[in-house]
């Protein structure tokens, strides 16, 4: 292309990109900017592929479920092209290691899945002064933008407060239809190269927002605004980042065997999530707050998910109500019922 030329080329080859998520955003972005020829790309993420990855997360196969994203990637990658440097950092961010994390790299890529993360990003990318490009994925609805870019409005500029933990759950827990992340990661991977490039129309102070059943493009504008979120030019603490905790867990053999154990059983999941059982307590985790008082905090509890992932958050936020008759159904349902169905 005349408009990127060798001079182009060598621009993308002395650039270092940090994805952050290696999930159904992360895919698409990182095969996008290995072909491109970015120099070095880092890539952060502490998960392992699970075969309910496999509907969008395009880098991985049958292969992969068990082993590390990022090491998986990279195989893949490295076939793409090997003239990339690519970075491996196995972790989560984390306040710890933020500021260390992204502080070689010249644009960040947030392809994670959780408010508590993107506000962590956001605000160690003002404290380093390095533009990160953003993307969410919910349903059939998809958001891009990119924040900090030469002094343009922040994360915290669209969304000044965090949602409250826990009550709101993320594309791997609430759906999310498969080509999505594929569409939406392209259009990140877009505006890294545009911003490496030096070209116009880099999507800062304004929120892209395509719907995929409509296939509809609508832009607001972003105004920027101040914002107090750093305390002595350091980090916050209180970004709530989803990790491990220790909640008491139970594992089932059999489906039979909860009823036994335990007085009640709640299912955090959405009311279209199928199996539904008799005896058991439907209230989703976007309802918890408003429908909590319907579980009884006198009965020995058993919370459940698809995954586990859910009813670990429901029961985080009820301990702050007083409830400490918990327990959570380690690796939830899916491990006790699963037919090819509930594969994908």
């Amino acid at each position: 292309m005349d408009e990127i030329g060798p001079e182009g080329q060598a621009m993308l080859k002395k650039a270092k990109v940090l994805v952050i998520g290696a999930g159904g955003l992360g895919c698409p972005v990182l095969q996008y900017l290995t072909a491109a020829g970015i120099g070095t790309i880092g890539m952060a993420d502490h998960d392992v592929v699970d075969v309910s990855n496999l509907q969008r997360q395009v880098l991985y196969g049958y292969s992969s479920v068990g082993k590390l994203k990022i090491e998986e990637a990279k195989k893949k990658l490295e076939d793409l092209n090997p003239h990339v440097q690519l970075n491996l950092h196995p972790t989560g961010i984390q306040v710890e290691n933020a500021l260390e994390l992204i502080s070689p790299y010249d644009i960040i890529v947030d392809c994670t899945d959780n408010f508590g993360t993107r506000y962590l990003i956001n605000d160690a990318c003002i404290l380093m002064k390095k533009p990160f490009v953003y993307g969410a994925i919910h349903k059939f609805e998809g958001q891009v933008s990119v924040f900090n870019f030469k002094g343009g409005p922040s994360y915290r500029c669209l969304y000044p407060k965090q949602p409250k933990e826990g009550l709101v759950a993320n594309c791997a827990e609430i759906g999310v239809i498969g080509i999505l992340p594929g569409i939406v990661g392209s259009f990140q991977a877009n505006e890294v190269l545009k911003m490496i490039l030096e070209k116009p129309g880099v999507l800062s102070g304004k929120l892209l927002v395509y719907h995929s059943l409509h296939n509809s493009f609508h832009h607001y504008k972003i105004e920027g605004k101040e914002h107090p979120v750093f305390e002595n030019g350091k980090l916050k603490d209180d970004y709530h980042i989803p990790c491990g905790t220790a909640i008491e867990s139970f594992e089932a053999a059999d489906l039979d065997s909860l009823s036994d154990h335990y007085e009640q059983l709640i299912d955090v999941r959405e009311i279209h999530e199928e199996p539904k059982f008799d005896n058991w307590i439907n209230i989703p985790l976007s309802e918890l707050e408003a429908r909590f008082t319907e579980i009884d905090p006198q009965k020995n509890t058993l919370v459940i998910c698809r995954s586990g992932k859910r009813s670990e958050q429901a029961i985080t936020w009820l301990n702050g109500k007083g409830f400490d008759k918990l327990t959570n159904l380690k690796g939830g349902i899916k491990n006790l019922i699963q037919t090819d169905e509930e594969l994908f």
